[in-house]
Order: structure tokens, then sequence, then C-alpha cells
């Protein structure tokens, strides 16, 4: 049985090792080329996986940590601030999409009411995972195109909801729409209330409580023991577990420890997330496109262009621009990963016949390989439209990030705080990173030795990164990493002696200064002060010491 495991694992690894890159490669996304070698290795193509059951439910949590990673990276503040457009395009494409998709699937195609009251909005969903990926990809998540488009995205992801407790109800003998719809609905408020309430209390102090141990595997473990136990609470209460993760990093967007739990989730989320999109093309039954292609072709087109001409008057009347409101409606236009959830609940309660599901599955799978090429004319559009229409912004105001937070760190942080310079700190000491919270200074706790933790913290946005750590081989391998990780970034480093401070500048430092020196030539000002020496003799004696000791450095490192 392990052997087993074993050898599907090896096999998913192959694929994806060869076919993704071929895919970025031909330009085709990395996304796509997951889908592409799912269908290769799956049951339908060249078999080398038959079980797909145990790797569809363990991609699954893929999109769990993607919705996760959405919402804490996305402030309540911020939603709130995007209410028109999450609460007003967002409900209107999903309402009439919905409605549109319904009837067609009831008059056209011949559903029966209650399946076409389940297939109209979930094919009226587009793919989250797919087009964030895309957006941020092109570092347009910030851009007004991206925030219409992120605005979409989760009233759909909120619509997910109800259209999930909505499944069972239509599968029931006798359906009454507007008494159990209502009934859905309010189920979920009041579940999705709840966990807001208990992670709102009690989220922030345990995580306090497991940063004061110390201990970084802890921490790891409990940041994904958070993700998938409000997930499966929520999933539990009949709801998504995609969206009690959601749920969870919205909670946890002002936390202190958000960068950190970002870091420690990243390699997991990239992970199954590429594993999702192979289950999905392992799902794929080619013999269903193979029998009737046309029909097939016909399915997705109608439903690209039905999307994109229900979106677009809508965003038009929103007054986002016509270049952006064009470019909304092509990346918005597939279908997505949650009717293909939706999708396969309905299958197992009778709502849909397996071939009714593989034909769904077909074209929400082709659809959803299309919008690379919808995104690439989206970008193409809103880049074209020139600043006014995209606005980008860094993901943090902060030009300088201070690594380490201690003494030397705070000072520098209280420089800067008078020179009313913005920055960012982030320290792995708990206790210091709470004591530098009350007194509301932009501390936040997190191993700087993690690269996706100060990618989280803005350093890719960032003039200026200084680094203060206390540990000698913790700083040279630090430097080390962010020279390799951000080449032109300028580099500030704290060292304890000349020796160390010409290996951070070998390892590029752009400056490195020891604590000893200056704390040297701080005492010997106030002995000569002291003694009555000459103001301007002395600072030219501590000043030509100063530029004698770093001479020494440069010397060294022209020399080498």
């Amino acid at each position: 049985m392990a052997s087993s495991y074993l050898f599907d694992t090896i096999i998913l690894l192959c694929a994806a090792v060869v076919v993704v890159p071929i895919s970025q490669a031909i330009r085709l996304g990395a996304v796509p080329g997951f889908v592409i070698a799912g269908v290769l290795i799956g049951p339908y193509c060249f078999g080398l996986i038959e079980n797909t059951g145990d790797i569809s439910h363990l991609a699954e949590i893929g999109v769990v940590f993607l919705l996760f990673i959405v919402g804490i990276q996305l402030k309540p503040i911020r939603l709130w601030q995007m209410r028109r457009f999450v609460f007003g395009l967002g409900a209107l494409q999903v309402l009439v999409a919905g409605a549109l998709l319904s009837a067609i699937s009831y008059y056209v195609f011949g559903l029966s009411s209650q399946a076409s009251i389940l297939v109209g909005p979930a094919l009226g969903l587009s793919s989250t995972a797919f087009v964030l990926q895309l957006l941020s990809d092109q570092k347009l998540l910030t851009s007004v195109y991206g925030r219409s488009t992120i605005s979409v995205l989760l009233f759909q992801d909120l619509a997910v909801v109800p259209l999930l407790a909505l499944v069972p109800l239509l599968a029931a003998p006798e359906f009454g729409i507007g008494g159990d719809i209502g009934y859905a609905l309010g189920e979920s408020v009041l579940i999705l209330g709840g966990v807001v309430l208990i992670g709102r209390y009690l989220l922030n102090p345990l995580l306090q409580r497991i940063a004061l141990t110390g201990l970084p595997e802890v921490f790891t473990a409990s940041a994904i023991l958070l993700v998938l136990g409000i997930a499966l609470i929520t999933e539990s209460a009949g709801l998504s577990m995609a969206m009690g993760a959601f749920l969870a990093g919205l909670l946890l967007s002002d936390s202190t420890y958000k960068h950190q739990i970002m870091a420690e989730i990243q390699p997991f989320r990239g992970l199954l997330l590429g594993l999702f999109f192979m289950s999905m093309g392992m799902s794929l039954n080619l013999m269903v496109i193979w029998e009737n292609p046309s029909m097939t072709v016909a399915a997705v087109l109608g439903l690209l262009l039905l999307k994109i001409v229900i979106l677009l008057p809508l965003a038009l009347a929103f007054g986002i621009g016509r270049l952006n409101s064009l470019a909304v409606a092509l990346v918005l236009a597939e279908s997505g990963e949650f009717a293909l959830v939706l999708f396969a609940l309905a299958f197992q309660v009778e709502l849909l016949s397996n071939l009714q599901f593989q034909q769904l599955l077909a074209v929400v799978v082709i659809s959803m390989l299309t919008t690379p090429l919808l995104a690439y004319f989206a970008q193409r559009l809103v880049r074209t439209g020139g600043s006014r229409i995209v606005a980008e912004e860094s993901p943090t105001a902060a030009p300088i990030v201070i690594a380490g937070f201690g003494r030397v760190g705070r000072r520098i942080g209280e420089i800067l705080a008078l020179a009313e310079k913005p920055y960012v700190a982030l320290d792995f000491d708990a206790g210091l990173v709470e004591k530098g919270r009350v007194d509301g200074l932009p501390v936040y706790f997190g191993d700087v030795r993690k690269p996706e933790l100060l990618k989280s913290a803005g350093a890719a946005n960032a003039q200026v990164i200084i680094v203060t750590l206390n540990d000698i081989e913790a700083t040279e391998a630090l430097v080390s990493a962010l020279r390799k990780t951000y080449p032109e970034k300028i580099l500030y480093v704290r060292g304890h002696s000349l020796v160390q401070c010409l290996e951070l500048r070998r390892l590029g430092a752009a400056g490195a200064v020891s604590e000893n020196v200056e704390a040297s030539l701080e005492l010997a000002r106030m002995a000569l002060t002291t003694c009555g020496f000459n103001e301007n003799h002395r600072e030219v004696i501590l000043n030509d010491f100063r530029d004698r000791y770093r001479s020494q450095i440069d010397d060294a490192l022209v020399e080498e």
C-alpha cells in the first residue's frame, strides 16, 4: 500500500517537473501546465494513476491555503473600502450570469429545474485560484483592473457558501425555492458570524502563546493547524472549507504574526495548489470531448462570450473605464474550481447524470485553459491604458525594512520615526514584538531568515534593508540570501568587528558598521569634550579615525 502511494507521488512529481517548464517555455503558463500534466497521467489518457479520489481530496487543501493567503492579504478595512464593487458589481455579475445560465441549462440543454438552479450560478463563478495566480504573475493585483477583478471574485467566493448549502436541499424530494434558499442563507450567516467571533477573541492570544515558546517547528505546525482547523469547522457546519480559510485569513490580516504565518503557509500552498490543478486534469474524460467535439467547443465559446457580454456593461456602469471593464470581463469569462466542487456534489446526490457531469467538467476545464490567453489580452489592454488606468501600489508603504528589532533595531526605528520615514520591522522574539506593538510601532513577528517572510513584509519594494541581528552566522546567511534574492537592493548591516564587517561586505552589503567602533567613537567624543578639546579639532580626529577604519574594509575588498 505504501509503495503504491510512493509510486503515485513520483509520477505526479515527474509529470510536473517535465510538463510545467515546457508549458512556461511556450508561454502557456504554469497552471495550464499542471492541468495538462494531470490529463496525461490520468485514467483517461496514459492511465499512470488510477486512484484519483485520494489525490483530489488532498488537492482541495491547495485551494484552502490559497483563500487563506487571499484573506490575510486583504485587511477588513480594505474589504469595506471595496464594498461598492464587492457587493455591487460582484453581486450583479453572479445574479445576472446565474439567472441566464440557469435558463439556458433548462430550456436549451434540458436539465431538470433543480439541476439548472445549481448549474447556472456554478458556471457563472470564475476561477479564483487561476485568476489570482495570473494577476500576481503580471504584477497587477493592486491595479484598478486587479482590484475590480478581486472584488468580483470575493463575492463569487461568498456566493459559494449558500450554493454548497443548497445542494442537499435541491436533492430533497420536496424543494421549496423561497423558504429553503432563505434558510440556507440564514444558516450560513449565523455560522460565519460564530467563526468571526471565535477567531476575533481567540486567534491572536493563542498565536502569542505559541510564539513565546520560540520553537519554529511548533509555530509552523500551529499555522497549518489554524488554517485546516477552521476550514474543517466550517465544512462540518455544512459550508465551504475554502470560505472558512478565507475568514481565518481575514481575521489575521491585522495580526502581529501575519507575515510569519504567510511565510509558513506559502510553500504548502504552492505545492498543493499545483496538485489541485493536476487533479482537475486527471478527472477529465477525454472521450466525452472526442465523441462530440463541436458541441463541447460551442458550449465553451458560448459560455465565454455570454459572461463577457454580461460583465462588460456592468463594469462600465461602475465607472472603471472602458479598457479596464473589457479586461475584467475577459479575465473572468472562464468557469472555475468551485464549479467542479459543486458539480461533484451534485453528481453524488444524483442531481446530475454521469454524462452531464462529464460534459460540464469538460466545459469548465477547457474554459479555464483559455484563461492565460484571455488574461494576456486583458494585460495588454490595461498596460496600454496608461498610468491613469493602472494605479499600482506597493505591498507595503514602508521604504525601509529593519530585520531585527533588538536594542540597535529599535533605536534605528526611533531615529526613522523622528525623521518621519516609514519602516517595517521584523523580529522572532515574541516578547520584543509585543512590547513594540504596545508602543504603537510597526513591528511584526517572524524569522527573517525565511525569504517568504521578507517578501510578505514588502522587501521587494523597499529602498533599503537594514540587518541588525545579534547572531553573527544568521546575519551572514541572511545577507547572502538577500543579495541573491534582491540583487539591486541596498543592504546596510550591523557588524561586531572589523573581520565580520569585511565578510559582510564580501557577501554583498553596501555598508557594514561595527557597533564596537561606533561605541568607542562616542565614548572618545565625550572624554575629549570633558577635557575641553576644541570641537572642530575633535570632530576632525574622530571622522579621520572612522574613515581610516572603513578604508581598511574597502582596501581589503579592492585587493581581492
